[in-house]
């Protein structure tokens, strides 16, 4: 798409997204990180990767065994 296009649209496009750009409010990546790890240890606990499934909920359990004879 971008091939199709002339230098000067691609320049309008550009200029387009970093007007779009320039109005997200922007935060310092120390309290955004400090939020971020707030977060994730609140959701700790519903999180399956660390909680694990309960063996009667886990729709991936195995039915049966493997029997080699």
């Amino acid at each position: 798409m971008a091939q199709d296009l002339s230098e000067k649209d691609l320049l309008k496009m550009e200029v387009e997204q970093l007007k779009k750009e320039v109005k997200n409010t922007r935060i310092p990546i120390s309290k955004a990180g400090k939020e971020i790890k707030e977060y994730v240890e609140a959701q700790a606990g519903n999180d399956p990767f660390l909680k694990g499934i309960p063996e009667d909920k886990n729709p991936f359990k195995e039915k049966g065994g493997c029997l080699i004879s």
